[in-house]
């Protein structure tokens, strides 16, 4: 009797978001989803990660809308999932409980049926409130534990830190490491573990060593998720498949490889010759498929790849005989060990079907494919391309100094970042950190959890001006501001959960949204105002010297701490700026009074932009 694996579609959300910027509407989707309602996927992912913020701040849509919609075609016939950053939920800062509890709930009531939970530190203790608030209405809990590699430092690096009496720790992210942490989420009530490798870094031979002793020590089944960035995604499934895994995350043909996680069409021709049932309609995989292409050249502007596979239908495409015989060998290489055969033969056969090849710069960089793309878009915006290599050499110093953290949302994004940023402070002359981002202090001092290493408390003073870690508070958070719309019948910004939840989880985005929304809706005529024509008489304006406040990056302003008329001191922070997607204080270095504000909230500043006027 054929053992059977459960599929989980990642088409709707992390291949979109990986290959497509998350830009499919809703009108793409609707497209697709009676075909779904047809393959008899195990469960989609379609919701969380960069969904239900992409949805509002690009396309203008609900993202509440979105999981609804999807429930009501789909029925039962998946399970509806999502990717949550556990007590972070999406954002930066962690959530109390009452927010994540009605998180959870809404979550639920509109339709998810797995939440798949992750910690960006592995920190267990992060994803505790989730867990229960998952289980508790309902959902199953799926707990991530995120794959990732001790940095690469060279001999000369580990001989200067040794010299310098701190030696850089080898071999943190061991086979105990990851065992240990399945089996503390296990025993926090988890459903399933997924082995959640955002990277595509890990070897087929140590899935397999995962997978078995993981199996070992608890009850419940294994999920796993990997990508093709780096190019062992497919060789690494295959292995999963030949050491008993029970769920694997795949994506269709058109959607699938390169940044994306493989294709199910392939992982189907494998199943087939290892006596494997997928139980999915691959027919109606096939109709998906179709339309996903026509999708696809819908999103041109916005494909990370731009090399589309040759099309192919497995149910009534012959299997090219160079194909078939590529398998028989990787089957035959998994059985007995053979990694590297394992690999060129999985490769070969991407190759083949013109998937996009393995990328070298990712793949010797040890860092998720995100991360890469994110630094080089901040890089361009900051006109500073040529500081890449540096950047990217400073990445391990930089994981090290902030607790060897995993890289994966948001802490690759805090860690890269900051990387370009010191790479910058370097080259303008400046000691490193010089420049330092609200949450990469946030990180160093312990507000996100328990990092992999001990930070140095001499760095966390520097840093964040203390030596002890000191977790966040959740006892201080404060709810978003929910102002009347006094120009829209005095309704509320957020007039539901469902749009309060948005404001509290995406505070920008959100707020954008739901102004621009209820102002769409808004009926209200006002009559026109007859404006008499007066003569203005311009006094005439004395200049006074001031000393200048400017933007160091190129950003958005989020808010100033400041008005006109306040006195500041030297050192004070006086406007937090977004840049690099990560909040950054600006501090005067002058004192004085506040003469003029020279930007307004929201808007857009160049690098050296002046920012505040103030007077000595």
């Amino acid at each position: 009797m054929s053992r059977k694996i459960l599929i989980r579609d990642l088409t709707l959300r992390d291949g979109q978001q990986s290959a497509f910027a998350t830009r499919m509407t809703q009108g793409q989707i609707d497209t697709v989803l009676p075909f779904y309602k047809d393959a008899n996927f195990y469960a989609m992912e379609v919701w969380g990660g960069a969904v239900p913020d992409s949805v509002m701040r690009f396309l203008g849509e609900n993202p509440w809308d979105r999981l609804e919609k999807t429930k009501s075609i789909i029925g039962d016939v998946s399970k509806l999932t999502a990717l949550s950053r556990g007590r972070n939920l999406f954002g930066y800062a962690p959530y109390p409980d009452n927010i994540i509890d009605g998180f959870c709930k809404t979550a639920i009531e509109s339709g998810l049926g797995i939440m798949r939970i992750f910690d960006a530190l592995n920190d267990v203790d992060n994803v505790k409130a989730t867990i229960k608030y998952v289980k508790k209405y309902g959902g199953i809990a799926d707990c991530a534990v995120c794959y990732t590699i001790d940095p690469n430092f060279t001999f000369a690096e580990k001989v200067k830190a040794f010299l310098k009496g701190k030696p850089v720790p080898s071999s943190v992210f061991t086979d105990d490491y990851f065992v240990n942490k399945a089996k503390q989420m296990a025993a926090l009530g988890a459903d399933m573990i997924t082995i959640k490798d955002m990277s595509g870094l890990i070897p087929p031979t140590r899935v397999a060593t995962l997978i078995r002793k993981i199996k070992a020590v608890v009850n419940i089944p294994i999920d796993f998720h990997t990508h093709c960035t780096p190019g062992v995604g497919l060789a690494s499934v295959v292995s999963a498949i030949n050491s008993g895994v029970d769920i694997l995350d795949t994506v269709i043909w058109n959607f699938a490889g390169g940044p994306a996680a493989p294709p199910i069409e392939l992982i189907y021709l494998f199943c087939k010759k290892m006596d494997v049932e997928l139980d999915v309609n691959m027919e109606a995989v096939a109709k998906i498929n179709t339309q996903l292409l026509v999708i696809r050249k819908e999103l041109e502007a916005y494909d990370a790849v731009k090399k589309i596979p040759i099309a192919f239908n497995p149910v009534t495409d012959n299997v090219p005989t160079e194909v078939s015989n590529l398998i028989d060998k990787a089957i035959k290489a998994v059985k007995s060990g053979d990694e590297a055969t394992l690999i060129s033969a999985c490769q070969a056969i991407e190759k083949y079907f013109g998937f996009p090849a393995p990328n070298q710069l990712v793949k010797d960089a040890e860092i998720p494919g995100g991360m890469y793309t994110n630094m080089v878009a901040q890089l361009k915006q900051l006109k500073a391309e040529d500081i890449l290599e540096s950047a990217m050499k400073l990445i391990p110093k930089v994981r090290l100094d902030a607790g060897l953290p995993p890289l994966v949302t948001p802490t690759s994004q805090i860690v890269g970042a900051q990387a370009v940023s010191c790479a910058m402070d370097i080259r303008n002359g400046k000691p490193m950190y010089s420049n330092t981002s609200t949450q990469f202090v946030a990180l160093v001092k312990g507000e996100y959890g328990a990092t992999p290493v001990k930070v140095d408390p001499e760095f966390r003073l520097k840093i964040a001006g203390v030596r002890e870690e000191t977790n966040y508070d959740v006892s201080k958070y404060k709810m978003q501001p929910n102002p009347i719309l006094e120009d829209c019948n005095n309704v509320h910004l957020a007039e539901n959960e469902k749009e309060v939840l948005l404001l509290e989880l995406f505070p920008l985005v959100a707020k954008d949204y739901l102004t621009k929304h209820k102002k769409a809706l808004c009926i209200t005529q006002k009559p026109v105002e007859v404006v008499a024509e007066t003569k203005v008489v311009e006094e005439e304006k004395v200049v006074l010297p001031t000393l200048k406040v400017m933007s160091p990056l190129p950003g958005r302003i989020l808010n100033y701490e400041v008005k006109v008329g306040d006195t500041i001191s030297v050192g004070q922070t006086v406007v937090i700026l977004e840049a690099m997607k990560m909040e950054n204080s600006i501090m005067s270095d002058f004192a004085g009074k506040v003469h003029r504000i020279v930007v307004a909230e929201g808007e857009t500043v160049m690098e050296n932009q002046v920012l505040i006027e103030i007077l000595a």
